[in-house]
C-alpha cells in the first residue's frame, strides 16, 4: 500500500510521457513480460512486480468470465479472507466496481474516500480506505474476457498518462489470456493454472476468428516433425501432445486420460542422460531458452535422435516454474541441414556429461549466499536436473537433524515434504552416523525410510551424508518416483554432489551466523522501547536493508531532557556494513550525552560533527535533532543534511517544516548548524524519517516525498483528529508508512522512522 501525493492536472506536454522516463521503461518491460505469462496468477504477479510503483499490490485481483457469465475471482494479492468470501463471484449486473467496468467497457475508478465508506471492514486492521481502486475491463476483439482490479497510490483522480499505462497493461493481460484460453480449448482440455473459459473463448465470433489459425499452426508443427511438451517444475509432471508420442515411438494415452509423459530416465538413452541433466541444470539456473540433442530408446527397440528446444520460465521471484518447447526427430529433419559434427558417444562422453552436470550444480550453489538460497538452488535446479520427485535437506543443529527444505515450498508441497522428512529421519541419521551414502535400488532389500508407506513411499532413493572440513553439516534425501539402478558412476556423481552441497551449506551457515550477529548488534544499539512521556504518544520502526549484510547506520532516539523537554533524534550513517553500525552506536551515545548536558540542537550537532571527524572513519552521517516542550509545544531544531521533518496538522494537512540545514556530520568539523524554532499544537503529529522510507530507484525523490505527504493527509482525514492521538493509531500509521517499503522486491537502504504526537487535552 503506497502513500499517495496530490495530483495536479498535467500540462499538454506532460501528457506525453518521455521515452526515457522510469514509468515508460517500466510499462514497456511489463507488457513484454506479460505476453510471456502462462497463467492468470502469473499475469497479476507480473503487473504488481514489474508495473509502475504506484500500483500498490494490496487489494489487487483478476476476474475471468465463466461459462455462466459470472465474474470469478481467479487471482488476487493482499485480499483479506472476508473479501475472498464476499467478492469471489461478481454478478456483471451488480453495482460492484468490477461489474461496472465490464458494463461500461471502460476503466472504473473508486476513490479512497469511497473505498473506506462503501467497502469497510474494521477487522482488517488498517481498513480498506487508504488507496484508490481501479477496475479495467479486458476486451479482445470486442469480446469481454474479464476484469483487472488494481489498488493505486492516487488520491481520487488518476492522471491521463497513468490511465493510458493501466489500459495498456489490461489490454496485454486480456490478449494473453485470450491466447491461453484458445490454446487450452484447441487441445480439448480445461485451462490450467487459474485460466477459466468464459464467453470470450467459447463459441461466437471469437471461435470463428481464431479457429482457422490453430489447425494451421498444428499442421505446420506436425509437418515439420515437431511435437510440443510442457514440464511443470513444481509438481514434476510432464505433458506431451500426440506428435511427441509419435516421435518417441510410444503409444499415446487413452481418450480422456491425462497426457503425462514418462520420466526422462525412462526415455533418454542411458549414455546421454547425464548430458541432458547437465544442460537442464544450466537452463534451470539461469532461465531462458535452451537446446539439447539426445537419443531416445523406442519401445520395442531402435534408437532415434531427438532435438529438444525449449524455454525455462521464471516466476516473479525469478524461480523456475515451467518448461515449454518442442521435440523434433533429428533423423528426419537433419537431412535438410548441412552436415555437422556428431556428438561423441560411449563411456567417455557419459563421463564428460556427468562432470558437466556436477559443474552446473556447483555453479548454481556457488551463487547461493544464505542457507535459504542453497535450499532454493537444490529444489529449483538439482531436483529437476536429477529427475527426482523430492529432496529433503536436514541440517545438524546442536546434535539434531532439523529439516529446512520445506521452507522454500508452500501449500500441499510443504506438507508433503514435512511428512517425508518425518518418515526419513531415522535413515538420514543412520547415513550421517556412518558417514557413508545409502542407496535404495529395485530388486534389492534396501532399507526404506522408517515407517514409510502409502503415496510417500519412494520407488528409489539416495541418502547423502553432508560433511565439510571433517564436520557433520547435515543429510540429504533424494527420492525418485520410478525404480532405478545406481551404477558406480551414478554413486560417484551423487557423492561428489554431496561434497559440494556440504561446502555450500557450511559457507551459507557461516554467512547467516555473521548476519545474525550483525543484526543483533544493530538492534542492540537502537532503543528497545520508547519512553512513556506525559502528553506524548510515540511510535517507531526500523527495517534493515535486504542487500549486503542487511545492516546499516540508521538510528533514532527519544529521550527525556533534564529541563522537562523531550529530545528527538533521527540519523543515517553512510554505508551498510558493520563499520556503519559501530559508528552509529558511537554517534548515538555522543549525541545523547551532549543533549542531556543541556546543549541546544545547533550546538549538539556541531559537537557531534567534530567528534565524527576525529574518529578517522572516513564516514559521514546525516542527522536531525529536535527538542519539544510538551507544556507549550515549542520546537527547537537543527538539521545536518537530513530530510526535513513532517508535521501532520489537526485539519489533516501534511507539510514539511522549513528548516535550514548544514552539511552532514563529519564533512566539515567547523561548519555551523543554523537553529530553527517552531510549534507543535495539541492534536498534531510529527514524523521524522531516513531517506530509505521514500527512496525509489524508479521515481524522482521529490515525487516520492510528495506521494508520502499525500498519503499522510489521507490517513489523517480517515482517522480524524481524535483517533490519531492514541498510541495504537500511531502504530497503525507506522505500519502503513513501512508497508510500501516491505512490499518492494529489494530494499537497498535501511529505514528508520519516529512518530511523535502531542495529545490534545481532555475537554
Amino acid at each position: 500500500m503506497d502513500l499517495t501525493s496530490p495530483w495536479l492536472p498535467p500540462s499538454e506536454d506532460e501528457n506525453r510521457t518521455p521515452r526515457s522516463s522510469p514509468t515508460a521503461r517500466s510499462a514497456m518491460r511489463c507488457v513484454r513480460l506479460l505476453l510471456g505469462c502462462t497463467s492468470a496468477t502469473e499475469l497479476l504477479g507480473t503487473v504488481l512486480a514489474e508495473g509502475p510503483g504506484w500500483i500498490t499490490g494490496e487489494g489487487s485481483a483478476l476476474y475471468l468470465l465463466d461459462s455462466a457469465g459470472m465474474l470469478r475471482l481467479t487471482a488476487s494479492h493482499g485480499l483479506p479472507d472476508w473479501a475472498h468470501e464476499r467478492y469471489s463471484a461478481v454478478d456483471p449486473a451488480s453495482d460492484l466496481p468490477a461489474a461496472m467496468a465490464l458494463r461500461l467497457r471502460r476503466p472504473y475508478l473508486v476513490s479512497p474516500e469511497r473505498t473506506g465508506a462503501d467497502y469497510p471492514n474494521r477487522n482488517t486492521g488498517m481498513g480498506t480506505g487508504m488507496v484508490a481502486i481501479i477496475t479495467l475491463p479486458m476486451i479482445v476483439d470486442e469480446q469481454p474476457i474479464g476484469v483487472l482490479g488494481l489498488a493505486l497510490a492516487h488520491r481520487g483522480t488518476v492522471p491521463r498518462r497513468d490511465l493510458d499505462v493501466l489500459e495498456t497493461l489490461a489490454d496485454a493481460c486480456g490478449h494473453r489470456l485470450a491466447h491461453l484460453l484458445d490454446h487450452a480449448h484447441a487441445e480439448g482440455r480445461a485451462p490450467a493454472s487459474g485460466v477459466r473459459p468464459g464467453p470470450a473463448a467459447t463459441g461466437g465470433d471469437a471461435d470463428r476468428a481464431t479457429g482457422p489459425a490453430q489447425p494451421m499452426l498444428s499442421l505446420a508443427v506436425r509437418s515439420s516433425g515437431h511435437g510440443a511438451f510442457e514440464r511443470d517444475l513444481v509438481t514434476g509432471e510432464t505433458y506431451w501432445d500426440d506428435q511427441v508420442y509419435r516421435v518417441t515411438g510410444r503409444p499415446p494415452p487413452a481418450e480422456g486420460a491425462p497426457a503425462t509423459a514418462p520420466d526422462l530416465d525412462r526415455i533418454v538413452h542411458p549414455e546421454d542422460l547425464p548430458d541432458v541433466q547437465a544442460a537442464l541444470a544450466e537452463a534451470l539456473a539461469t532461465g531462458g531458452p535452451y537446446r539439447i540433442t539426445y537419443r531416445v530408446v523406442r519401445r520395442g527397440g531402435g534408437v532415434v535422435r531427438i532435438e529438444e528446444t525449449g524455454e525455462v520460465m521464471l516466476d516473479v521471484h525469478r524461480r523456475p516454474v515451467r518448461i515449454a518447447g518442442l521435440l523434433a526427430d533429428r533423423d528426419r529433419t537433419r537431412a535438410a541441414e548441412p552436415p555437422g559434427p556428431e556428438p561423441p558417444e560411449g563411456g567417455a562422453a557419459a563421463a564428460a556429461a556427468r562432470s558437466a552436470l556436477l559443474l552446473a550444480l556447483t555453479r548454481a550453489l556457488s551463487r547461493a549466499v544464505t542457507v535459504r538460497d542453497v535450499t532454493t538452488a537444490v529444489t529449483d535446479v538439482a531436483r529437476p536436473a536429477f529427475g527426482a520427485a523430492s529432496i529433503v535437506l536436514d541440517l545438524v543443529d546442536e546434535g539434531r537433524l532439523l529439516p529446512v527444505s520445506h521452507t522454500v515450498y508452500g501449500g500441499p508441497r510443504r506438507t508433503e515434504l514435512n511428512r517425508l522428512a518425518d518418515l526419513s529421519e531415522g535413515v538420514m541419521q543412520h547415513a550421517l552416523a556412518r558417514s557413508a551414502p545409502l542407496f535404495s535400488e529395485p530388486g534389492r532389500t534396501g532399507r526404506a525410510p522408517e515407517n514409510s508407506g502409502g503415496p510417500l513411499t519412494p520407488a528409489a532413493w539416495a541418502v547423502l551424508p553432508l560433511i565439510a572440513s571433517g564436520r557433520q553439516v547435515g543429510s540429504c534425501l533424494i527420492t525418485f518416483a520410478t525404480e532405478r539402478v545406481f551404477g558406480r558412476e551414478d554413486r560417484t556423481l551423487y557423492s561428489a554432489f554431496a561434497g559440494v552441497l556440504a561446502q555450500s551449506l557450511e559457507r551459507a551457515r557461516l554467512y547467516d551466523t555473521h548476519h545474525h550477529r550483525a543484526t543483533e548488534l544493530q538492534r542492540a544499539m537502537l532503543p528497545r522501547t520508547l519512553p512513556r512521556l506525559p502528553g506524548i504518544a510515540s511510535a517507531a520502526r526500523y527495517l534493515p536493508s535486504t542487500e549486503g549484510m542487511q545492516i546499516g547506520g540508521d538510528w533514532y532516539d527519544l529521550m527525556r531532557l533534564p529541563d522537562g523537554r523531550i529530545g528527538l533524534v533521527i540519523g543515517d550513517v553512510q554505508g551498510h556494513n558493520a563499520e556503519a553500525t559501530a559508528v552509529m552506536g558511537q554517534l548515538r551515545s555522543a549525541l545523547r550525552a551532549y543533549a542531556t548536558d543541556g546543549h541546544d540542537p545547533a550546538a549538539t550537532l556541531a559537537r557531534t560533527s567534530r567528534l565524527l571527524s576525529g574518529l578517522d572513519t572516513g564516514l559521514f552521517a546525516t542527522c536531525l535533532y529536535l527538542t519539544l516542550d510538551p507544556a507549550d509545544g515549542t520546537l527547537q531544531a537543527a538539521r545536518a543534511g537530513h530530510p526535513a521533518p513532517v508535521r501532520i496538522t489537526a485539519d489533516a494537512r501534511a507539510v514539511e517544516l522549513d528548516l535550514p540545514g548544514g552539511p552532514p556530520l563529519g564533512v566539515d568539523p567547523g561548519a555551523p548548524y543554523p537553529p530553527s524554532a517552531g510549534h507543535l499544537a495539541p492534536g498534531e503529529t510529527l514524523l521524522v524519517y531516513t531517506d530509505g522510507l521514500v527512496e525509489d530507484r524508479e521515481e524522482d525523490y521529490d515525487e516520492s516525498v510528495q506521494r508520502m505527504l499525500g498519503g499522510l493527509e489521507l490517513w489523517a482525514r480517515q482517522a480524524g483528529p481524535v483517533l490519531i492521538g492514541p498510541t495504537p493509531a500511531l502504530e497503525r500509521l507506522a505500519d502503513l508508512l513501512t508497508l510500501n517499503v516491505t512490499e518492494r522486491r529489494s530494499r537497498p537502504d535501511d529505514v528508520a522512522l519516529l512518530l511523535l504526537h502531542r495529545v490534545a487535552p481532555a475537554r
